[in-house]
């Protein structure tokens, strides 16, 4: 019985899923309409109706006028209620936008939503399945920031599915709701965690294993400006500042010491989870101390080098290295 209940629970959702793909499609930008907006009364709605026919068969049992023009009082306001509610959703703009951090797993991911109306919309609550609630108490046509948190276990790519969109306004009496779908992905990094056991150096016979990948004097590298000192060349000289009247500086540069480091994946490691998580802390490490390495995984070589650019990149590979358990959450 438990069965049955549960696959006729996920042939509703499939069909519910398949009919909302058809009437709302996957698009970065959505503005609602009568297409996407859905009204039904609330609790207090359902309460509101029950009281609108109890005085209305007390004046028409009673022929009391009063009680009557009560209860269709009632009904007008319930009928506006409808009316209001739609509108307030109605030319809804929601805009997904790439997130500028990146966040890793069993942390909050923050998914930015921009939200725009062509007349102001007020109580504007927004949530993915399951996630914590945003609310916009007032949006007008200038396009509001929103971000949404998604709370995810795994490292992967993020599918948080579709956002509900949802307002009350004006009196509670009824619920207007829309469920669309921004097209959201978002990488979620391997979760740190402290260990050196995947940590490869690559060194020659002469290399010093604690200074491979840092910085020294050099010419590969600009690293900046400094004062000048007497007997250095000429040509080092930065003329645009001094002719700014900066004084005499000169450029410096530097190039790597030692040999780059090479992070390394054993496919062969009983917890492999265990050891992406490792060399996820170990990017970050190496990353704060500004020293340069590289990563093989797999078939995948990142070729050393250092800076933020590299850290999300190599992050990212960590994160999408294919595993069995599924990285998304249904909606």
């Amino acid at each position: 019985m438990i069965l049955t209940f549960t696959a006729i629970k996920r042939q509703i959702k499939f069909r519910l899923d398949s009919w909302l793909s058809r009437r709302i499609p996957a698009a970065k930008s959505v503005t609602l309409s009568h297409k996407s907006i859905f009204i039904l009364p609330t609790g207090f709605g359902f309460a509101w109706i029950f009281l609108f026919i109890i005085l209305f068969l007390f004046g028409t049992n009673y022929q009391n006028n009063l009680v009557m023009g009560l209860s269709f009082l009632l009904l007008s306001m319930f009928n506006t209620c409808i009316i209001y509610s739609y509108q307030n959703l109605a030319g809804l703009t929601l805009s997904s936008t790439q997130s500028s951090t990146h966040s890793f797993a069993d942390q909050p991911s923050y998914i930015p939503i921009l939200l725009s109306s062509k007349s102001s919309a007020f109580e504007i609550q927004l949530n993915f399945n399951g996630q914590p609630l945003e609310i916009a108490n007032k949006v007008v046509a200038q396009s509001l920031p929103s971000r949404l948190t998604v709370q995810h276990p795994f490292r992967g790519l993020l599918r948080p599915g579709r956002l509900k969109v949802e307002s009350r306004y004006p009196l509670g009496l009824c619920r207007a709701w829309s469920h669309v779908d921004l097209d959201i992905k978002q990488v979620i990094f391997a979760k740190p965690i402290s260990g050196q056991d995947t940590l490869a150096y690559n060194l020659g016979a002469h290399d010093d294993q604690l200074q491979s990948g840092k910085f020294i004097a050099g010419i590969d590298e600009f690293k900046g400006l400094k004062q000048y000192v007497k007997g250095e060349s000429l040509k080092q000289v930065a003329w645009k500042q001094w002719a700014q009247g900066r004084g005499m500086l000169t450029k410096e540069f530097q190039q790597p010491q030692g040999a780059p480091m090479w992070l390394t994946l054993d496919l062969t490691a009983s917890n492999p989870e265990l050891s992406l998580s490792k060399l996820a802390w170990q990017t970050e490490q190496l990353t704060n101390k500004q020293q340069i390495f590289g990563l093989k995984i797999g078939s995948n070589t990142i070729a050393p080098a250092k800076g933020e650019q590299h850290r999300i990149k190599v992050q990212t590979q960590l994160a999408l290295f294919p595993k069995k358990y599924p990285v998304h959450s249904d909606d």
